[in-house]
């Protein structure tokens, strides 16, 4: 609860981003190697039209 005021703001802030990281997980165990980094760039395509970020150069 750290840096929330009560537990239901806890609670509604990892609600609201419990979708995401299963996005990046897919069950590799699963895939051969080419199917993992095929579903990987599927994957990203898919985030970068979600979040708009599409042909943004990126900075390190």
């Amino acid at each position: 609860m750290k840096d929330f005021r009560s537990v239901g703001a806890a609670q509604r802030f990892l609600s609201a981003f419990s979708g995401i990281p299963p996005h990046f997980r897919p069950h590799c165990h699963l895939m051969t190697a080419p199917d993992h980094r095929a579903e990987m760039t599927i994957r990203f395509a898919i985030w970068d039209q979600i979040t708009g970020d599409a042909g943004q150069p990126t900075t390190a």
